[in-house]
């Protein structure tokens, strides 16, 4: 390992002192519960390498970003390399970190900002200094916003960043995390997502190339940029490089946000979370994400690679436990419910076709009134793509997993039976908001 401080092709530096390629990256141990100050955040992790000046020097750190493998931590998983190119190759050029985290079960974001806001204001003026942009904004969940901010002004006092960041809380919301609409709530105060084309990385923040990240990912580039790529590969497997945060949720002892390998066994990722019963399935990624069975899913490596063959991916790093004595139908019905509540009104299939799809599924946990054919028929109508963002498709992704997952119980259901005996829900639906 190269000593702290040299110096990897364009600019990153190798080695990290006293800090092995293993875990915690991102959360740090052994300091304050709260957030870490920007004085203990250059103890652990250093100072960032000085930025980029010449146009050749930027192509060679994104270069080495490509290298490090690292792709995108909210949920979509694109290289992050690919939208860096993308954004750096035209002018006057924004930043944006994705700090929304709409999803209702999810912490990792809020953990990660509230832990460790300097590393993603990081990852935020690197991304800046590699396309180029004088200015970064950071949109944070209102429950951290001010520690983010405040994080932001200790950053100003020091003249750390070359680059103007600010910071400015989100939108409530599920829909107001994907990039367009975060763009939208900037301009407008409006978090409705809009169709594409143009890419934001060509018309975006009044209508800048702009660059969206989420927080997570910006925190690993600010790593990566510290310590070059084959530090960042030194966990993870080879397709897959680099850690993930993961929120355990549902039936686990010590629910919480926890960073691990990606790669590691679903078995293990879980048993972070303490000794609990074996949980009868797990919804992985989030409300986008796949019910699968436990005995299906225990001995998969938590990767895209390794959960596709159970038609599931990491997502947006949600693992939530369903006890053996809950109603998977009636836990998907009420996800579903609220997933045709947030609609952004903007499509049919939207505002129509998942209304209407809850609906069945609501009469279907209820008991034997469903039609399972309209509803199967439904699925496949909405799935397809035509909604104005991929709001219809996700939401009805998931219930198709449900319903494979749940076979069994969906005959129980069609006979007027149902095998769960728990009545409270599991997994958190926020209340409806008056629009």
């Amino acid at each position: 390992m190269a000593e702290p401080g040299a110096r990897l092709r364009g600019g990153f530096a190798a080695g990290v002192a006293g800090d092995p390629a293993g875990l915690p990256r991102l959360l740090a141990e052994g300091l304050t519960a709260g957030p870490v100050s920007l004085a203990d955040h250059l103890a652990r992790h250093g100072p960032l390498p000085p930025p980029a000046r010449r146009r050749r020097e930027r192509e060679g750190l994104i270069a080495e970003v490509e290298l490090a493998g690292l792709t995108g931590r909210g949920g979509a998983g694109f290289p992050t390399a690919k939208k860096l190119v993308a954004v750096a190759a035209r002018a006057r050029a924004v930043v944006i970190g994705n700090g929304t985290e709409g999803e209702p079960a999810s912490a990792k974001d809020k953990v990660l900002m509230a832990r460790s806001p300097h590393l993603v204001l990081d990852g935020a003026a690197v991304a800046a200094d590699l396309v180029g942009a004088a200015e970064a904004i950071v949109v944070a969940h209102a429950a951290v916003a001010d520690i983010v901010a405040a994080a932001a002004a200790e950053r100003r006092r020091a003249r750390v960043d070359r680059a103007r960041i600010s910071v400015v809380p989100a939108a409530d919301g599920f829909v107001s995390g994907e990039a367009s609409a975060v763009v939208a709530w900037l301009e407008r105060g409006s978090p409705k997502p809009r169709p594409a084309p143009p890419r934001l990385s060509e018309r975006g923040l009044h209508g800048k190339p702009t660059l969206v990240q989420n927080v997570e990912t910006l925190a690993h580039l600010a790593l990566i940029a510290r310590h070059g790529a084959a530090w960042f590969r030194a966990v993870g497997t080879p397709a897959e490089p680099g850690s993930m945060l993961v929120t355990l949720a549902g039936a686990v002892e010590r629910p919480g946000v926890y960073e691990v390998e990606i790669g590691t066994p679903v078995r293990e990722v879980l048993a972070r979370g303490g000794p609990a019963p074996q949980p009868q399935a797990l919804l992985i990624g989030g409300y986008f994400g796949s019910w699968v069975t436990y005995a299906r899913a225990a001995c998969l490596p938590l990767s895209d690679a390794g959960l596709r063959a159970a038609g599931a991916g990491v997502g947006a790093g949600l693992i939530a436990a369903l006890p053996a004595d809950a109603c998977g139908l009636a836990e998907t019905a009420r996800i579903a419910r609220y997933l045709a509540e947030e609609s952004a009104g903007q499509c049919g299939p939207c505002v129509f076709g998942l209304d209407a799809i809850a609906g069945q599924l609501e009469r279907l946990a209820g008991g034997p009134g469903a039609d399972l054919g309209r509803l199967d028929r439904w699925i496949g109508q909405i799935g397809s793509g035509r909604g104005a963002c991929k709001h219809p498709d996700g939401t009805v992704a998931m219930i198709a997993s449900a319903l494979r997952a749940f076979e069994g119980e969906v005959r129980e259901h069609l006979s007027g039976w149902c095998t769960g005996t728990r009545r409270d829900p599991v997994l958190p639906v926020p209340p409806r908001r008056w629009r």
